[in-house]
């Protein structure tokens, strides 16, 4: 049987959770322990207080979040958080966390996932933010329309969609989740069509003006596949149950 301490190990090194910027709140990688028998995990989106009594009811030993327990910052433990933490440690529930580590890797990584799934022709990082590379371009041999279908394909619902730019679809750019507000950086590195999860008011006027078509997939949507990935691998490697907790906030 797998430990926590065997498969936080290789999280780390997989995800390079030392080696990846991130913001202070994402404290990535374990960020609860938990017992060290792991036979089932969990994996999630959001470390909120409904998918953590979730897990607990499925019998997870071990919860692998996007969004971590200190997303929002330093908080007094009481009321929900309380309720949260008090829940997980009775239950001995792990909580492990990847913010841009999952976003950023080449194969699980969220902006992986999805260019795999949209077919994008020769994939490659790009978008330079704090020494990395945050996301992933590639061509769409189609017109820009025809991604737009493609893209409510493969998450399931269908987008919000700025058509400002060139017919096809041409040179396409994603960077999951919250990452609208960089529309003129990703337009100035080329990009035709930009799929992002969501952004401010005004990158919709903005794609406008630069003549940039763009997709808003939803921050949750878009950040989905990094966790599944990552429960495919786990099954694979240490022959674990596995199961996504699904719940969506429609942002």
């Amino acid at each position: 049987m797998e430990t926590l301490d065997d498969i936080v190990s290789f999280l780390d090194s997989e995800l390079r959770i030392k080696e990846v910027p991130d913001y202070p709140g994402a404290m990535n990688g374990l960020q609860m322990e938990g017992q060290q028998k792991v036979e089932r995990v969990a994996v999630a989106v959001d470390a909120s207080l409904p998918v953590v009594r979730k897990a607990v009811d499925s019998g997870a030993n071990l919860l692998i979040v996007h969004h971590g327990m200190f997303w929002n910052g330093s908080r007094r433990v009481t009321g929900a958080i309380y309720e949260k933490f008090k829940l997980a440690m009775e239950a001995g529930l792990a909580v492990y966390s990847a913010h841009i580590p999952l976003d950023i890797h080449p194969v699980i990584g969220n902006n992986a996932c999805l260019a795999s799934a949209l077919d994008l022709e020769e994939p490659r990082p790009f978008f330079e933010w704090k020494g990395i590379l945050l996301g992933i371009r590639g061509r769409f041999e189609g017109s820009f329309n025809q991604l737009v279908s493609r893209v409510s394909e493969v998450l399931g619902e269908e987008p919000h969609v700025c058509s400002a730019g060139s017919e096809d679809a041409g040179i396409v750019g994603i960077i999951t989740g919250g990452a609208g507000s960089e529309v003129v950086a990703v337009r100035e590195s080329g990009i035709d069509s930009f799929l992002t999860g969501e952004g401010p008011h005004w990158s919709y006027t903005e794609a406008e003006e630069l003549g940039m078509n763009m997709i808003y997939g939803g921050h949750y949507l878009t950040e989905t596949g990094g966790v599944k990935a990552v429960a495919n691998l786990l099954s694979e490697r240490f022959r674990l149950e596995t199961e996504f907790i699904d719940h969506p906030t429609g942002m």
